[in-house]
């Protein structure tokens, strides 16, 4: 049996990460007294006891955290930004090589990545890795996700009855193009320079729909929709949590993806549209699950050597 320890549970990652890992076959959870959960000490004492820390904290107190967990032999899991391009921390998204998949099983330090960045790396690194798109490509990405992404203050928003009537429609955001989840897309894809991003959050509480649109001029050679989906669904082939759809599958919705198909899962589904000048890649997925605390499991579960879709809901 496994201790755990997160720290942090009272957030929406964090109470993501607890309902999953009370259901977990090999895990002890190890509780904080709420009066505590801001006390040095106290959390110091349990990061020590752990053997698995989730850390679900804003990006100061995650630092604060690592450095308390220093000389134990705590392997940590951090779901905020802190750490997504520091060395020494492994990138949690193990589907994306072999070489990411053994930093996990190996690591005592895990980043998870970010809900917008899962979807933009997972369509973008395929065509990077396969020698499909140069390094200095002019990459555009858009995002639809529900508002829950936005942690507890904006669910509040969201769900007020006295909100304002903006909150109604779709909201794009992230206008200067500072978005916190960019320098990890930048680092893990290998690219030049960072993409465009146009995140918007809309009125549904789960699920997330990233698109990355490129125009045929923009690969290094001439590519088909068939072999666009070739090479994403070998990149894929054989992971319990990725599933790349049949070209043509969006006629089952009538021509539409909704954002929040897969609301309550912890998979991400890949999609591939459009025509032969201009082709589209959509991953759908839910921004708590892959994209949050569904994510951090698994990587839980690689280290430890476990089925890595334990406990999860593909």
């Amino acid at each position: 049996m496994v201790t755990v320890f997160i720290d942090g549970e009272a957030g929406t990652t964090g109470l993501g990460i607890r309902q999953r890992l009370e259901k977990h076959p090999a895990v002890q959870m190890l509780e904080i007294d709420p009066a505590l959960r801001k006390d040095i000490d106290a959390r110091r004492a349990l990061l020590h006891e752990a053997d698995i820390a989730f850390l679900c904290l804003p990006d100061t107190a995650a630092r604060e955290s690592a450095a308390l967990a220093n000389g134990g032999a705590v392997r940590i899991l951090d779901a905020s930004t802190a750490h997504r391009t520091a060395p020494g921390w492994a990138y949690g998204f193990a589907e994306l090589s072999k070489r990411h998949r053994a930093a996990i099983a190996a690591g005592n330090r895990v980043a998870v990545p970010g809900c917008h960045a899962s979807g933009m790396i997972a369509l973008a690194y395929p065509l990077l890795s396969a020698g499909l798109l140069p390094k200095d490509a002019d990459l555009c990405f858009t995002s639809v996700t529900g508002y829950s992404g936005g942690g507890k203050a904006m669910i509040a928003q969201y769900e007020a009855e006295d909100r304002p009537i903006g909150f109604d429609s779709p909201r794009q955001y992230g206008l200067a193009q500072e978005h916190k989840h960019l320098p990890e897309v930048k680092a893990q894809c290998g690219l030049s320079k960072e993409p465009a991003f146009l995140p918007i959050v809309a009125d549904f509480p789960r699920g997330m729909a990233v698109t990355l649109a490129l125009h045929q001029s923009q690969f290094a050679r001439p590519i088909s929709l068939q072999t666009l989906w070739e090479t994403i669904a070998a990149h894929y082939e054989g992971s319990p949590l990725m599933r790349v759809r049949p070209l043509g599958a969006e006629a089952e919705e009538d021509g539409f993806l909704a954002a929040n198909a897969l609301a309550g899962r912890d998979g991400m589904e890949i999609s591939i549209t459009g025509n032969a000048q201009r082709l589209l890649l959509h991953a759908r997925f839910d921004n708590l699950g892959k994209g949050a605390s569904g994510a951090a499991l698994q990587c839980m579960n690689i280290m430890l050597g476990l089925d890595e879709a334990t406990g999860l809901a593909p």
